[in-house]
């Protein structure tokens, strides 16, 4: 592996521990070296906090060695003043003098500048040094400028027999939760709210399962709910509207009584394509990425729309025999995983 390869690989690394709490940002990965040895690393603060570069400067114990050594980062660096002063100019200040740049920022306040500011400071800049890997690593950012929608993950769980959810009369004559996977696939689905902005459900949902859409089996902050809610049939009274959390409600219903303070709602029009007007919501509220959980009905607006990134799908040991059918993805798995005995399946759409 070629030294400037080796080292933005450190930084993709080092980038992933901000997974999940960086948003909007991007989580950026940054490792200063000097004479072949790593003196210091950083990634991205929670929004509003410091960035990579300046984690990573302000890691190095020895400061006078950083007018001779190589920063390196997943993400070109910032030029701008937003929550906080621009990289580049943190990277001048100290005089370093050789930057190596996995990825251009596609961002209009970024896209270039923050390479000419360096540039015209007198560094040495060498960019686009695995490349592939820094987009697949900043997928959700780029998806979000690029694409100006959030990064959409479809994730459903469906039994043997291919069915989501157990018959009515099933749910009630018994109540009690019907899980199709085991407790170690459920723990990772709490892993994966974790890792992103937003969770996204169907009224439906809300009212057969009321869930609580949080982060209980794992650690890590609890995404935004997004509640698909046509007739506003969501009450005070549902676990999803307990404020814990930003909440979004998507309705056709404009001004209601039954609006609940705190929660925003966001008028759409239902006889039109509904997947591309959520996508539009969230790119109004910042939301670079989200898990669309359910139910099938919701899932398949965003299937037969075409806009989804990922999908992961688990198959338990269950049967149903009748219920409400699991969608179908006529798509090549890029990956396929055993949990004990589920089986965990990746599609992607790129």
């Amino acid at each position: 592996m070629k030294i400037h390869e080796k080292y933005i690989l450190r930084c993709i690394q080092v980038a992933k521990n901000g997974l999940g709490s960086t948003f909007p940002n991007p989580m950026v990965g940054s490792v200063i070296v000097y004479e072949n040895e790593v003196i210091g690393e950083g990634f991205t603060s929670p929004y509003g906090g410091p960035h990579a570069e300046v984690n990573a400067i302000n890691s190095v114990n020895n400061k006078t060695l950083l007018s001779k050594a190589t920063l390196y980062v997943t993400l070109e660096p910032c030029s701008h003043y937003g929550k906080t002063p621009p990289c580049a100019d943190l990277i001048i200040e100290h005089k370093i003098p050789k930057v190596v740049i996995g990825l251009l920022d596609p961002h209009e306040k970024v896209a270039g500048n923050g390479i000419k500011k360096l540039k015209d400071a007198g560094c040495e800049v060498l960019f686009s040094i695995l490349e592939k890997e820094c987009k697949e690593h900043h997928k959700r950012f780029l998806t979000f400028q690029e694409q100006k929608r959030p990064f959409i993950i479809l994730k459903w769980a469906e039994t043997q027999d291919g069915f989501i959810a157990p018959e009515e009369s099933l749910r009630d004559a018994d109540p009690t939760p019907y899980w199709i996977t085991n407790i170690h696939s459920r723990q990772l689905v709490h892993k994966w709210r974790s890792e992103e902005q937003a969770i996204l459900v169907g009224t439906n949902t809300i009212l057969k399962d009321n869930p609580k859409l949080n982060v209980r089996l794992w650690t890590g902050k609890s995404p935004t709910k997004v509640i698909i809610d046509r007739n506003l049939k969501v009450g005070l009274d549902f676990h999803v509207m307990d404020g814990s959390v930003k909440t979004i409600v998507i309705t056709q219903i404009e001004h209601s009584k039954k609006y609940v303070p705190g929660v925003n709602y966001e008028v759409i029009d239902f006889s039109k394509n509904v997947a591309l007007q959520i996508c539009e919501v969230l790119y109004k509220h910042n939301i670079l990425s989200v898990i669309v959980e359910g139910g099938s009905k919701t899932i398949q607006i965003f299937l037969d729309a075409n806009l989804w990134d990922e999908a992961r799908i688990f198959k338990g040991t269950t049967h149903f025999t009748k219920g409400l059918k699991a969608p179908i993805l006529n798509k090549t798995p890029v990956d396929k995983r055993t949990i004990t005995k589920d089986t965990l399946t990746f599609f992607s759409n790129v």
